[in-house]
């Protein structure tokens, strides 16, 4: 049970580490993931995030704290439990981010974080349906791939914000981000392309590379200051491997800092209040927790062109169904969301900073059943929100999920923005190309007017957009919890790769910078190896 690299958790981050550092022989790799196999068909099937957004199973489905500017609400939080992790079960959207965002975090204490580094591993990930030019490769693991067809409500959302003088784009991923139009998505031939289908499964067969799937990691094992190996709980009981060279965390950015702190490593006063001896003080472990705020307004449509209509009858069903099986195409091979709008909302924004969606679905809540009528939904969310929250174990029970608290709309600037967005969500739907495919507002309704009543209604039904990161920052500063080469600060032999190590969110999707980061970290991790470090 010795191997060079153990490392915990095998979503979008862990996949890319488990494919690059077993590709040339020279380590013996182990890949823990506390989920199943990906052999759940509808993880594979795009628009099946609607049968994991709530699985029992291959979905942590964890819960935030009762927020206080949310009206004491808790909001639901998906996590992929499976190989593939989120990637396996998220919308499969491919929005990178802004340069500015990368060139931030160097400026923050990221060295080598920046826009031409975070470009370079963006196009060595992926394999472009368009091929390959400045902003985009042809030879990566990751597939992305044009929607492929168009719709007419989708084609009307972005004719309505060319009406409110927002330019057409056909790359959000290209030149530049703002504009509208249609996406790309993570798929390969209709079929998802999670990070386990494009990175692991193409390595599974090495002899240095072990998968254990069912393994939920429980500590890291310790040696004065170093890391030497992981606990984890398996089908056979309590299980511990040793990490010759390091361990490496790919947990995620609520079950990282989790472990971290599970672990000894972190705030010395949450530690001791559960009996957990300290390793290692680091106040900033867990800290600095971001994500995005959602908020979608529901409307009627005019027209039966929605998924909705797609979905209620069995008539509906053959059809959508025999489209994919025959040509892989149609709803099942696209999901319900494939277009998108990116613009300012403040006027003084000296860069975009907000994200619409047309989704061709209405629900009461994500992933429950559609409506019984033809309805729409035009969610949106701020970029780069200004809350900051926190993940602190309640117990030293490994098996518990941590206490997440988001902090959602505690600053003005979020509040403002929440507001901001509402608004502009309807200068859409009054638009002359929109407007004719609306017959009312659903939700939350033409009653919900001025700013507090708005501003009411995402404490309501606002929900998450399911990116949190953050919560072990690289910085050099005392909070930091990772240096530059996304090495634990007064720790060795532990890194922490994936999302939790952003020090503030980027202007779109996190899977695509996840994988980023996995690649970025796979090339240091080799380079200290070669050089003996």
């Amino acid at each position: 049970m010795n191997y060079d690299y153990v490392i915990v958790g095998g979503g979008s981050a862990g996949c890319v580490l488990a494919n690059r550092l077993s590709a040339d022989g020279k380590s013996n790799v182990l890949l823990l993931e506390a989920g199943p196999p990906d052999t759940y068909p509808w993880i594979h099937i795009p628009i099946g995030y609607g049968k994991t957004m709530r699985h029992p199973v291959l979905n942590w489905g964890f819960n935030t704290e009762p927020n206080e500017h949310m009206n004491d609400r808790q909001v639901y939080w998906p996590r992929g439990r499976t190989l593939g992790g989120s990637s396996a079960i998220n919308g499969m959207i491919q929005i990178r981010g802004q340069a500015e965002d990368f060139d931030l975090w160097e400026s923050m204490g990221a060295d080598g974080w920046n826009s031409r580094e975070a470009i370079r591993y963006f196009i060595k990930s992926e394999t472009n349906s368009r091929g390959a030019n400045a902003y985009h490769g042809d030879s990566g693991p990751l597939s992305v791939s044009d929607v492929g067809e168009t719709g007419e409500l989708v084609d009307a959302f972005i004719q309505g914000c060319g009406d409110l003088g927002i330019p057409r784009t056909d790359d959000f991923n290209g030149a530049t981000q703002e504009g509208a139009g249609y996406l790309q998505l993570t798929t390969r031939k209709g079929w998802r392309c999670s990070a386990a289908v494009g990175y692991l499964r193409p390595a599974r067969n090495r002899a240095n590379l072990s998968v254990v799937t069912g393994a939920h990691a429980t500590s890291v094992v310790m040696e004065g200051k170093r890391a030497v190996g992981v606990r984890y709980r398996g089908d056979s009981g309590d299980v511990s491997v040793r990490a010759s060279r390091e361990v490496l965390l790919c947990a995620g950015a609520l079950q990282s800092p989790q472990l971290l702190q599970l672990s000894g490593i972190g705030p010395a006063s949450l530690l001791q209040k559960f009996g957990i001896q300290v390793v290692h003080e680091l106040p900033g472990v867990g800290e600095n927790l971001q994500d995005h705020l959602a908020f979608g307004l529901l409307y009627k449509c005019t027209k039966p062109i929605t998924t909705n209509d797609d979905l209620r009858t069995l008539f509906g069903k053959m059809r959508i169904g025999l489209k994919f099986v025959l040509q892989r195409r149609g709803p099942l091979a696209i999901g319900v969301m494939t277009g998108a709008m990116i613009t300012r909302a403040q006027k003084d924004a000296t860069r975009p900073d907000i994200n619409f969606f047309l989704s061709t679905v209405s629900s009461e809540e994500r992933g429950a059943a559609p409506h019984p009528f033809s309805g729409f939904t035009l969610a949106y969310y701020p970029f780069r929100p200004t809350s900051r929250g926190h993940v602190r174990i309640k117990s030293a029970d490994p098996f518990a999920a941590p206490a997440m608290q988001a902090n959602y709309l505690s600053t003005d600037y979020d509040r403002a923005m929440m507001i901001a967005g509402a608004r502009m969500a309807r200068a859409i739907a009054a638009t002359p190309s929109f407007s004719p495919y609306i017959l009312e507002e659903y939700q939350p309704g033409p009653s919900v007017q001025s700013d507090t009543a708005i501003l009411d209604a995402v404490r309501n039904t606002g929900a998450s957009g399911y990116h949190p990161v953050g919560t072990c920052r690289i910085g050099r500063d005392a909070d930091a919890v990772v240096d530059p080469r996304l090495r634990v600060h007064g720790v060795e032999g532990l890194r922490v790769v994936d999302a939790s190590v952003m020090p503030t969110l980027v202007s779109g999707n996190t899977n695509a910078a996840a994988i980023m980061i996995g690649e970025k970290g796979a090339d240091m991790i080799i380079e200290d190896r070669d050089q003996g470090a």
